[in-house]
């Protein structure tokens, strides 16, 4: 088990909500666990939408203050740095959109990559407009690497469209998901499905990972 796990993606891959059911899930199996919002620009969703449940099921989340505000600062809080000085809890970071979000992670990279105790995930979901194919989102891990000055570890497939996607929508991605496998050379951890589609796929295809939908506060 990596003391930290990154998640990365272009703009509404998922990344947020993968976050907050790694975090809860690894919390169960009795590791402490951390999640870290290093998306510094104000997306729709936030880390903070599930404060509630993180506090419920003692999770600490370092977000910025103005996270779910009408203020879009880009705002790095202190805590942050507990990411590579606190060595005794499990981290997981939740960064911003495509490469432009990635820049905030350079400056703990060197650090991180010192310890080697890491896992770099790119979240992939064909069903947004710029990452529709392998192709198209090779081009994208490429620009986020660069960005921030590591290289990914493992791909996770979260193609969806939350509550519409079908079974064969996510059988369509898993087959997409491996071409960029291969063309990355990094293997696909594991495909997410929503908790009521979980039953349905099991067996069809391997390494599923259940969700419980992040539901946003207005």
């Amino acid at each position: 088990m990596k003391r930290i796990s990154i998640l990365a993606g272009h703009y509404g891959s998922g990344k947020t909500n993968i976050a907050v059911n790694m975090a809860l899930k690894m919390k169960s199996e009795g590791f402490d666990t951390v999640i870290a919002d290093l998306d510094i620009v104000n997306p729709y969703f936030r880390t903070k939408d599930s404060l509630e449940r993180l506090d419920a099921a003692g999770i600490k989340l370092i977000s910025s203050e103005y996270a779910n505000s009408n203020v879009d600062i880009p705002a790095i809080p202190q805590d942050m740095y507990s990411i590579i000085d606190d060595k005794e809890r499990y981290y997981i970071v939740d960064l911003g959109g495509d490469d432009r979000g990635a820049y905030a992670l350079g400056r703990y990279a060197d650090k991180i990559k010192e310890e080697n105790s890491f896992e770099f995930y790119f979240v992939f979901n064909m069903y947004r407009p710029l990452t529709p194919d392998a192709e198209s989102a090779f081009e994208v891990m490429g620009e986020i690497e660069r960005a921030c000055n590591m290289k990914f570890t493992a791909i996770i497939n979260n193609s969806n469209i939350g509550e519409l996607t079908r079974e064969n929508m996510v059988l369509t991605s898993v087959e997409e998901c491996s071409k960029l496998s291969l063309m990355s050379s990094l293997p696909v951890k594991f495909t997410t499905v929503s908790s009521s589609l979980y039953n349905k796929l099991s067996g069809k295809t391997d390494n599923l990972f259940p969700l419980e939908l992040q539901k946003k506060i207005i």
